[in-house]
């Protein structure tokens, strides 16, 4: 097997397993003699997410940081100037741009490399795939035979791009068909607040609860919507957000409703991933316990979690749940921390009022 079919293999692999993205930017950085090789991605909203070799991974950490992302040349110059190849820096700017460069004065220049190449692509959501590769001071800059190299490869690299972002929306479509077998109504939120996935249970409560232009979620009641909105909005800024629950009020004899906005906490290195956040809708006022099975599907609780979170639900003190479940208080107290820790909630008090009534809408008491 040669080397370019071993690292397309490497590409294909990380668009399936995200892990495996640091490796397949080192295989390609080995394959061109680069001293470095990095991918990144930008949304809408300017948002960026990167994978790349470790010795210049401080150097992105701080530019995606910094104002100066909102401020590169690179990717619009070279989906403008060279459309459907690699190109050199130095061929996207002009020797004064060039020489007076911010990006390469604070963060390409700092950590010991001179020279770039790179190829940029708009996929079909509109986000912005770049490939960046460097080179150390000392060496010289790219070849064009090198450049050569790395167009050969672009076209696995562009699929594994195109692969991994579109798994990432079948991810999506799953985690609402699981929460339909729960007969859930749910959706899954996207970085800039837009539906990916919605179900059949969820479509089922418009127009109290529907989508819009841009795949924008619209609420009912006014009221409700401002507090989603302002969820989302903290989301974004959030490094880990927690579960918020919104209550959306009932008219003319309509039941109540809770929506919880429960985040997807990503692997560092899945960058295609959009998905934000689960919406999932519960009634308000039914009687009887929590449904467990909506307990561990909404909050990745254990069976042994779901079970003392429903004793908890119930009004029931950890002693209480541990003399019931036949386990010592110590065992349930520990439970009670992880649940605390999976729901966002900080009090025992925030649990009970957020499990509260935690049925599927329309369905009767819960268990397994």
């Amino acid at each position: 097997m040669n080397a370019e079919s071993t690292l397309a293999d490497r590409l294909y692999e990380a668009a399936m397993i995200p892990e495996l993205w640091g490796d397949a930017c080192t295989a390609l950085a080995d394959t061109v003699g680069s001293s470095t090789a990095s991918i990144f991605t930008v949304d809408t909203l300017g948002k960026h997410r990167f994978v790349t070799t470790p010795n210049i991974a401080e150097a992105f950490a701080g530019f995606i940081e910094s104002e100066h992302r909102f401020n590169n040349l690179r990717p619009i110059r070279a989906m403008e100037r060279f459309p459907f190849s690699f190109a050199r820096t130095t061929d996207l700017m002009s020797a004064e741009e060039y020489a007076s460069d911010a990006i390469n004065r604070d963060f390409i220049h700092p950590h010991g490399m001179e020279w770039e190449a790179g190829y940029a692509f708009q996929e079909p959501t509109g986000h912005i795939v770049v490939i960046s590769l460097m080179r150390a001071f000392g060496l010289d800059h790219f070849s064009p035979e090198q450049l050569q190299h790395l167009n050969l490869l672009k076209p696995d690299i562009s699929r594994a791009a195109y692969m991994a972002s579109r798994l990432a929306f079948k991810e999506a479509r799953s985690m609402t068909e699981t929460l339909s077998m729960l007969r859930l109504p749910a959706a899954v939120i996207g970085d800039a607040g837009q539906v990916l996935a919605m179900n059949p249970e969820l479509e089922a409560l418009s127009p109290r609860i529907r989508t819009t232009a841009g795949n924008r979620l619209v609420l009912e009641s006014a009221g409700a919507r401002v507090l989603l909105e302002e969820a989302i909005a903290r989301y974004r800024a959030q490094a880990e957000p927690t579960v918020q629950s919104v209550p959306m009020l009932g008219e003319d004899g309509v039941t109540p409703l809770i929506l919880h906005l429960l985040p997807i906490r990503r692997a560092a290195r899945d960058i295609f991933s959009r998905a934000m956040a689960v919406l999932a809708v519960t009634e308000v006022g039914q009687v009887g316990p929590p449904d467990m099975r909506v307990l561990c599907g909404l909050f990745d609780l254990t069976p042994a979690e779901a079970r003392v979170a429903r004793g908890i639900a119930m009004a029931h003190t950890p002693e209480m749940v541990a003399a019931s479940l036949n386990v010592s208080v110590e065992t349930a107290r520990s439970h009670l921390k992880r649940i605390m820790h999976k729901t966002g909630t900080t009090r025992q008090a925030e649990l009970v009022l957020l499990l509260s009534g935690l049925n599927a809408p329309g369905s009767g008491q819960g268990g397994f």
